[in-house]
């Protein structure tokens, strides 16, 4: 339709002689006809040539990875029209692009530097955009060249190459690079709290934030809030989880999508179905499949099985497609409320009804539905037609059956299993042992522990984490790494001292 209006607003300017190019370029450009917006600008009458119209073109171009780019490329460098804005377009545009496009990039770079623009680096727009693009395309080392090459480089060129060390796990990097950096801005510390979280290293991003919100004086925008809320949930901390939703109130946040789907995850995974639930009812109509996944999995997984089902039937009411995450979190349901024949039905209809593959997941949780209600042998005739090789997730949740219902001959086999996939692991054999005790297997017992004191079986430390006023503090058993440990020991020896003499006590009234 708009590109029908185009082509008449096309017409009319060509009977009434009206070199007027601009709108009817923008009109096309708008219609998505790329192509017909080639021929235009090169078949316009139009003097002297337009750059700000090529640039409009070729950064359309760009972002769609059309083929031409090139030749609309090499005629606005003809006639001299491409400026710092045409590269600086151009690379934004482009980076997120093919491998095709990236050659360009590349090339596009060298005709940058021989056109004598990006000689003095004074545009920080076009060096900013030159690092992103090489950073997004995980050339990182092309990109730390640009940036080592900038006689000048600010905020916008520090945090380019900064995320993109955070994107692709070089932390230690991204961690020097943030020290010098001469001014942090809510960029800056947010490409750091979101590197901490996608790489696992949850209490370094809470840590981070916290720096960032009370001692850096930088305020949280949606993508800050929206990453640490994962590290909250990973290491468990419901209390900053609740001060940082409420500062997402204040500030309007919540209307971002992203941010509300994060804090229903928080409450999930920190155990509060009812702060999920509050949030999740909140999002109201703008509620995407994130919202009804995460909702779903989080009655799912604390045993409120009659609730995630219903949650499902109401998401098929509302018209959503379901996806793997959610038949994973309706037959995890399943498998907490016994319901074998539901969970195989949904199973079942993946391909058929939903037009999903089952993926190793699905098959893993069909496993634990089958052995936890004893269906052992066909739990194993699962495992033996599964069209993946099974992974270790697949044969010990076979082995955590075998260990309730005491099947020894199928837990043998799930443990020869996985000690090919992870031979490190001991507590296999450490379960295998209690399954020949319970069944009275002495000398398999002792055959195990020879084999656990020949891979010089240890235990791995234990350890907690308790929050206080928003911070996360880890404790090791008999642990003095705390800076406040003898304070917890003496707290500690108190509170058993009181235990000891309430406990006389009772036994002198009961004598």
């Amino acid at each position: 339709m708009v590109m029908e209006e185009a082509k008449r607003l096309h017409a009319r300017l060509l009977r009434r002689g009206d070199r007027r190019l601009q709108p009817l370029l923008l009109r096309v450009l708008a219609a998505g006809d790329l192509r017909y917006a080639a021929l235009l600008l090169e078949s316009f009458p139009s003097s002297p040539p337009s750059a700000p119209l090529h640039n409009r073109l070729l950064h359309a171009l760009a972002s769609a990875r059309h083929q031409l780019l090139l030749p609309v490329f090499s005629r606005a460098h003809r006639l001299r029209l491409l400026a710092p804005l045409s590269f600086t377009l151009l690379f934004s545009a482009s980076a997120a692009a093919s491998s095709s496009s990236t050659r360009f990039a590349v090339c596009a770079h060298a005709l940058l530097i021989r056109s004598g623009h990006f000689a003095s680096g004074g545009d920080p727009f076009l060096a900013s955009a030159l690092v992103s693009f090489y950073a997004k395309n995980r050339l990182l080392a092309e990109a730390r060249r640009v940036f080592d090459e900038l006689p000048r480089r600010d905020a916008a060129v520090y945090n380019a190459l900064l995320s993109a060390y955070a994107r692709g796990g070089l932390i230690d990097a991204a961690e020097k690079l943030f020290e010098e950096m001469p001014e942090k801005n809510v960029v800056s510390w947010t490409a750091m709290v979101s590197g901490y979280a996608q790489n696992g290293r949850h209490e370094k991003a809470v840590e981070t934030f916290l720096e960032m919100w009370e001692k850096g004086g930088v305020r949280p925008n949606e993508l800050t809030v929206s990453s640490v809320l994962p590290a909250c949930a990973a290491v468990g901390a419901m209390e900053l989880g609740r001060k940082v939703e409420r500062y997402a109130r204040g500030k309007g946040l919540l209307k971002n999508l992203y941010v509300a789907n994060a804090l229903v995850e928080m409450y999930a995974k920190c155990g509060s179905i009812r702060g999920a639930w509050k949030v999740f009812q909140s999002i109201g109509q703008q509620r995407d499949l994130c919202s009804w996944n995460s909702m779903i999995m989080a009655f799912a997984v604390h045993g409120l099985w009659r609730e995630a089902l219903v949650l499902f039937h109401k998401l098929r009411m509302a018209g959503v497609k379901p996806d793997g995450i959610t038949l994973l979190g309706v037959i995890l349901a399943c498998t907490h409320g016994g319901l074998v024949d539901e969970g195989k039905l949904l199973f079942n209809s993946m391909r058929e009804e939903f037009g999903l593959k089952p993926r190793i997941e699905h098959y893993g949780c069909m496993v634990d539905l089958l052995g936890r209600a004893g269906l052992l042998k066909e739990a194993e005739g699962l495992i033996v037609n599964m069209p993946v090789e099974p992974d270790a997730v697949i044969w010990g949740a076979l082995l955590g059956a075998c260990s309730f219902h005491g099947n020894i001959e199928l837990a043998e086999i799930a443990v020869d299993k996985l000690m090919h996939l992870e031979p490190q692991n001991t507590a296999n054999l450490v379960i295998l042992s209690n399954i020949y005790a319970s069944c009275g297997k002495w000398d398999g017992v002792a055959q195990v522990w020879k084999l656990l004191r020949e891979k010089d079986h240890k235990k791995s430390a234990g350890y907690s984490f308790i929050e206080l006023d928003g911070r996360m503090h880890k404790f090791l058993v008999e642990d003095k790494s705390h800076p406040r440990f003898e304070d917890v020991y003496e707290t500690l020896d108190s509170i058993t001292l009181i235990m000891k003499l309430i406990n006389l006590e009772n036994s002198e009234e009961e004598g």
